[in-house]
């Protein structure tokens, strides 16, 4: 399958990128930890996310993370779906790639400024976006056109990720194997709800994996990484790299 070259450049073969949530007490110094067990583990990325925090917990976590130079690639998605204040922090603290949780596509609570993103995009052009179509939590209005939706976003993303219902939700098998066959060999990132159980089917159809939930002790958000959960699904990762 050939893929998007700046893609490929900076992921590699079906690369697993590791949510962090900016969770806990201190959250800059669990992100810190976090960041070193995903190495550790051979986990391919992270996504710095505030989720459970704040902008400024993003920003002093790129800070630090920059200035440590971890073997990984380092990424960031600013809620909800803040493409300028994303793609300047990726800009200024030399993270590769921005994640958006919607790329494309006319939703209930909200879309997409194109505009506004096309020139911001132009501004960091070098930097990789993940862009999500028909995402978890954003219903399409009616009459919307799941085909039409994604041609748009392999022009405005790098990749494209397709999520399930929700957060920790695992991500239809169906739906994955629609959002291939309509963008063909555009990178197709898997963003929620794998497992150790699942991850070998999906990846096997997909270019790569965001994962969170899975990664922590019961499955909560907010608590810590399970290291051994970690290395359980990075044998499956192993496995489906082998195969493809």
């Amino acid at each position: 399958m050939q893929l998007n070259d700046r893609f490929n450049e900076i992921f590699g073969k079906i690369p697993i990128l590791g949510m962090i949530h900016l969770a806990g007490s201190n959250p800059i110094k669990r992100a810190l930890e976090e960041i070193a067990i995903f190495e550790e583990e051979g986990v391919d990325g992270v996504i710095v996310e505030n989720y459970h925090g704040s902008i400024q917990n993003i920003h002093s976590t790129l800070r630090e993370t920059h200035n440590r130079k971890p073997n990984l690639v380092v990424g960031v998605n600013v809620l909800l779906n803040e493409f300028h204040y994303s793609l300047a922090l990726a800009s200024e603290f030399g993270a590769d790639f921005v994640q958006l949780d919607h790329i494309a596509g006319t939703y209930s609570r909200g879309s997409l400024n194109f505009e506004a993103y096309e020139k911001v995009k132009e501004m960091f052009s070098s930097t990789v976006v993940l862009g999500g179509v028909w995402p978890k939590y954003y219903d399409p209005i009616e009459g919307s056109s799941l085909e039409e939706d994604l041609k748009i976003g392999m022009q405005r993303a790098e990749a494209i990720v397709v999520t399930g219902q929700g957060t920790g939700k695992e991500t239809p098998l169906d739906k994955i194997r629609k959002f291939r066959e309509i963008i063909g060999d555009h990178p197709l990132i898997v963003g929620a709800g794998l497992t150790p159980e699942n991850a070998y089917e999906q990846l096997c159809l997909s270019n790569g994996a965001i994962v969170g939930t899975c990664f922590k002790v019961d499955d909560k958000t907010y608590n810590p990484l399970d290291r051994q959960k970690i290395k359980d699904f990075m044998a499956v990762v192993k496995q489906a790299r082998e195969y493809r």
